[in-house]
């Protein structure tokens, strides 16, 4: 923990450092310094207070509740909440920053649930009730990943964020009505962070090329490559290269700043002789395509399959064609997708177009027999097809009434009436099984089919059908 502490102040020593040197060529050697350090750069680039945190406004803007309270260094116990790379450990970070500054009035304590456990946290606990009572100083516990730990683990917690012994900052991409213990959420402030938007990746991406020396440039901009002058930085990069980055990176400032860090690694071998142009391709190779927020087992899994399944059922066929798609983009298994599709066939078209469950059996035994990538457009037909066929959810419907029916029938079960019963043996007969059926219509036989005192109940009618 020591090192991770020491390691931290030489990052924020090295940001410092950067942000203080001017631009021109004395840049080149920032430069080179920032994507040559086995610190990764996104880690180098974390901003030590909120002047430069972009994004996530709707929490931390003027005047919001969250904002003045880290300004007033009251720092509640919170979960925060969102998907990888929107500034969670950052705004941690910047928390443990305010507690160094602050002449010592709170110890900030660093944890990860993907390398700790309880006895890590009990040690941590024990030191902090020691502080609390012989220094009154107050330890925040920032606990990464916390959805790694079990709700049982997580319980370890409860007792000492309730007495104050601790304030727990827990940081997490999983939804916390699932992955977080019930009685832990109630003692904690859930922070809802959103995914950063092209322009706070892009102003992202601005202030860390100047803070390494390097300089935006209009792709119309003539530059003498083999003679720089005094005024040039050694590293350009163009403005629409840099929009491309922001936009590909699915609002994920790690993804973002990691992938221009392998760029300017590539070109390092030209850094000494001239002026150096980081271009579109050389950004390319670093991000081969839209890094999609997906989880196959998370909530963005149920998320998206829910979309599909609802552009569907608003014969929406666009919409249910780009859901299909971004699972399929994700790497969501077929047949789950198939599944689904056949749910959909039954539940929200039915009999207004039978044909639509045969096709969606299809296309899923289809998927079994060619796997990815070639049953990617059966499940594309299939999807299309069923948004533009006829809704119909008169047998779903009346299905939900059976079944409400049966759960909320006061008393036992009435029995099957005797003229349904087989009879296979003569004492089934005798006690009058079967007696009296016949295959006639049941408006010519006049024979009930429903259970004694269920005769006129009607799943179909339209006064219970709404």
């Amino acid at each position: 923990m020591k090192r991770q502490k020491m390691d931290c102040h030489v990052q924020q020593d090295r940001v410092r450092q950067c942000e203080n040197e001017m631009e021109g060529p004395s840049g080149s050697s920032s430069f080179r310094q920032s994507f040559t350090s086995p610190v990764p750069l996104a880690e180098q680039m974390r901003p030590s207070d909120l002047t430069h945190y972009f994004g996530q406004e709707h929490v931390l803007g003027q005047d919001k509740v969250l904002r003045t309270l880290l300004e007033k260094r009251d720092v509640p116990s919170m979960i925060l909440w969102g998907p990888p790379g929107c500034g969670k450990t950052t705004l941690a970070h910047i928390i443990a920053n305010q507690c160094k500054t602050d002449n010592q009035e709170a110890r900030f304590v660093t944890m990860s649930a993907t390398m700790s456990g309880v006895n890590d946290v009990k040690d941590a606990v024990k030191i902090a009730k020691n502080e609390l009572r012989s220094f009154k100083r107050r330890t925040i516990l920032f606990m990464d990943e916390i959805h790694r730990f079990n709700k049982l683990q997580q319980d370890i917690f409860l007792p000492h964020v309730e007495s104050g012994t601790i304030t727990l900052i827990g940081a997490t991409t999983e939804n916390p009505s699932f992955s977080l213990n019930s009685a832990l959420l109630s003692r904690c402030r859930v922070i809802v962070l959103e995914k950063l938007n092209t322009e706070h990746i892009v102003a992202i991406l601005e202030r860390t090329l100047k803070v390494i020396g390097a300089k935006i440039v209009k792709a119309e901009e003539e530059i003498n490559f083999s003679k720089p002058d005094d005024k040039i930085p050694r590293v350009l990069i163009d403005e629409a290269t840099v929009t491309w980055l922001a936009e590909m990176c699915d609002g994920d400032a790690r993804v973002a700043l990691n992938s221009l860090q392998l760029a300017l690694q590539a070109r390092d071998q030209d850094s000494n002789s001239g002026v150096v142009l980081i271009s579109l391709d050389d950004i390319k190779d670093g991000i081969k395509c839209s890094h999609l927020l997906y989880d196959r087992q998370g909530e963005e899994h149920y998320n998206t399959i829910s979309a599909m399944h609802k552009s569907i059922r608003a014969s929406d066929d666009n919409a249910a064609l780009y859901w299909v798609a971004r699972m399929l983009k994700g790497g969501e298994d077929p047949l789950y997708i198939a599944r689904r599709l056949v749910r959909a066939a039954s539940e929200d078209i039915g009999l207004a177009d039978p044909t639509a469950l045969t096709l969606a059996v299809s296309a899923m035994q289809g998927c079994q027999l060619i796997g990815m990538p070639e049953c990617e457009v059966l499940l594309a037909q299939c999807a299309v097809y069923l948004a533009r066929a006829p809704k119909s959810r008169e047998v779903d419907h009346a299905l939900s009434l059976a079944k409400e029916c049966i759960t909320e029938h006061k008393g036992p079960l009435p029995s099957v009436p005797l003229h349904l019963r087989n009879a296979p043996t003569r004492l089934m007969k005798d006690l009058g099984y079967g007696k009296g059926y016949n295959m006639a219509h049941k408006d010519v036989s006049h024979l009930t089919y429903m259970p004694k005192g269920l005769e006129n109940v009607d799943f179909f009618s339209p006064s219970e059908s709404t």
